[in-house]
């Protein structure tokens, strides 16, 4: 159920931005989030869960290599206490976390990436670099066994991840056409549909109660059950206290209340709390939250200011928000430190960063990267897709 929930999460991504976009690029955006939903099931039931968890030496660095999720628990296994959830619902659970990190590069290189090149990098991504560092964390490898590194539910693993690929990619293809200004200036592009973009953050902040609260992995016990419904709290209170936080930030260095900010304050809040949802009372997860709301809003003016194009904050929100998500963990885990947790964060970042950089600049080299200007001009709806979301508005 959980793991339902989270792959609802793709629904949500595909609506916030889709709602963050120019109308002339809707269907393509919206025709990648689906796709990569796709492509990242398929690659992980082919490759990537086996490198992640198949029969890997503990403490490890190299993954073993197989076409296999293993044989299913018998039931004297589960009577002996050896298993207490099947193979098949771990599958599950963790392939739709793949297709999550995936989801964050979309919205960071929207509006002027070719399709293609889109899904062959997701193709990589999926398969490989996601699946190798979560081998060194979740799989047993030498970052959560040797390290002491701890990330509960992916504030690393997935979303600074997922931050990382994005932010290669972004520096690959370089910001979209009249962002910014010869002299510094950055020039807003206003999405198409912001009911739309709400409707989203809200999917999302749903489907992260499975994203959080089925990590726990167990609610058959009281104490498992008791852990859960503390996680719940938990990542509802961080997602309050980002809303709360990233609107007042935002009326006071702007004078308004800005929507934008406050829907990427909620997810700021819900990233920041998803490495430790268990551990803070209620009231220190929405001080976390609050502080990743406040975060998310300079992060995305500073990257404005370092001329780094990202039309749906998904840098700033995943990547910048999860790092301190990574590195608050200590506050309230007393088994975790702020070494560990650097380093931890350190290899992610390096790893993910670097290996999707080369792919990026693979793809730049055999196919290009980047629409021409004449089709980021009219939207790559059409160049891409044929066909327009809004074609009743569109100006001809």
């Amino acid at each position: 159920m959980c793991g339902a929930l989270v792959m609802w999460m793709a629904a949500g991504f595909a609506m916030l931005e889709a709602g963050l976009v120019r109308a002339k690029n809707t269907t393509e955006i919206l025709t990648k989030n689906i796709a990569l939903f796709a492509i990242s099931c398929v690659m992980f039931l082919l490759v990537g869960y086996n490198i992640m968890y198949v029969d890997n030496a503990s403490a490890g660095w190299l993954p073993s290599l197989g076409f296999t999720i293993g044989a299913e628990h018998t039931t004297d296994a589960v009577l002996k206490g050896e298993a207490d959830h099947s193979l098949g619902a771990d599958f599950f659970f963790q392939v739709v976390f793949v297709a999550t990190a995936m989801s964050i590069v979309s919205g960071a290189v929207a509006e002027r990436m070719k399709l293609w090149a889109f899904l062959a990098f997701s193709v990589v991504m999926t398969g490989f670099i996601y699946p190798m560092e979560g081998y060194w964390t979740w799989g047993g490898g030498f970052l959560s066994e040797t390290v002491g590194f701890s990330d509960f539910a992916g504030s690393g693993i997935v979303h600074m991840a997922g931050a990382a690929a994005a932010l290669a990619g972004v520096l690959v293809l370089g910001a979209r056409k009249g962002k910014y200004g010869a002299n510094g200036e950055v020039n807003a592009i206003p999405g198409a549909n912001l009911p739309m973009a709400t409707l989203g953050t809200f999917i999302l902040w749903l489907g992260w109660f499975g994203f959080n609260g089925g990590s726990q992995l167990l609610l058959s016990d009281v104490e498992n059950a008791n852990a859960v419904g503390q996680i719940f709290l938990n990542t509802n209170a961080a997602a309050t206290g980002g809303v709360i936080s990233a609107l007042i930030t935002a009326r006071l260095l702007f004078g308004k209340a800005d929507l934008t900010m406050t829907l990427n304050g909620a997810l700021a809040g819900l990233v920041a709390i998803t490495a430790e949802p268990l551990a803070p009372t209620g009231l220190a997860a929405t001080l976390i939250g609050a502080c990743g709301g406040v975060l998310v809003v300079f992060s995305i003016l500073t990257l404005d200011k370092l001329k780094i194009d990202d039309p749906v904050g998904a840098i700033s929100v995943h990547g910048v928000v999860g790092l301190f998500g990574v590195m608050v963990v200590p506050v309230n885990n007393s088994g975790a430190s702020f070494g560990a947790q650097a380093i931890g964060a350190a290899v992610i970042f390096a790893w993910v960063f670097g290996a999707s950089l080369v792919v990026w600049l693979a793809l730049k080299a055999l196919m290009g990267v980047r629409v021409s200007e004449e089709d980021e001009y009219n939207g790559v709806d059409l160049a891409d897709c044929g066909m327009e979301a809004y074609p009743e508005f569109t100006n001809k």
